[in-house]
């Protein structure tokens, strides 16, 4: 009779652990998580919005910029041939592209020597690939500057559950440790989510960018060949 009465007592109290243990998780949103990792997590939710508007920002300048018409190019070489420059150099400021203003920096050195052309149009290449990669720095830092703070989240949270195990004494409960194991895990969690995120969105612009390069380093190569032809 005594064994039954601690077994129903046994299974009474797991009963009441999984059920009050089941209420707790429905409770623990997101957003609860994100308060229990402390004042570390604001510096974070800061960098995860820069890094998503320098993201967006970025592709939608970068689809822009790899936008060309590709009759552009035989356009141009039918004016440069009928001595049309002024009507090429319109051409090039209506399309409003990196390629273009690569185009029209060469079509105003027409006359001067090749090499003063080539240096032109190598110069005006390398400011728009600063241009390209404006923000991408700031992208970077935040790829690798995220984690750091997670990783700073997870030494202040340890230091915090030292410290109230320290005050307890030998009356150590789990819920003096539980406020700083919260902070190091989910200050750990969002820097890793964030630098992630950021990590993967800096390479794929890079990606983008270096086919944007491609792209004008061979429409430059055309166009000093254009200009290297004989006029009929």
């Amino acid at each position: 009779m005594i064994q039954q009465d601690v077994l129903n007592q046994s299974v009474e109290q797991l009963t009441n652990t999984v059920a009050g243990a089941a209420q707790y998780d429905a409770g623990l949103s997101l957003i609860d998580l994100a308060f229990k990792g402390g004042w570390l997590m604001l510096p974070l939710l800061l960098l995860s919005i820069v890094a998503v508007w320098i993201f967006g920002e970025r592709w939608w300048a970068l689809r822009k910029a790899s936008k060309i018409d590709q009759n552009f190019m035989n356009q141009i070489r039918q004016y440069v041939h009928e001595g049309r420059i002024s009507a090429s150099v319109n051409l090039c400021r209506i399309t409003q592209s990196p390629i273009a203003r690569l185009i029209e920096k060469g079509l105003e050195r027409i006359g001067r020597p090749l090499t003063d052309v080539q240096t032109a149009v190598e110069n005006m290449g390398n400011l728009e690939v600063a241009r390209l990669e404006r923000g991408l720095p700031m992208l970077a830092t935040v790829a690798g500057g995220a984690p750091m703070i997670g990783f700073l989240g997870t030494v202040t949270g340890m230091i915090t559950a030292f410290f109230n195990m320290s005050k307890a004494g030998n009356s150590i409960e789990i819920s003096m440790l539980s406020g700083g194991l919260y902070e190091a895990m989910v200050t750990t969690a969002a820097g890793l989510f964030v630098g992630i995120l950021a990590y993967f969105g800096y390479n794929y612009l890079v990606a983008q960018i270096e086919r944007i390069v491609y792209k004008m380093e061979a429409n430059t190569i055309e166009f000093m060949d254009l200009l290297n032809e004989p006029i009929n």
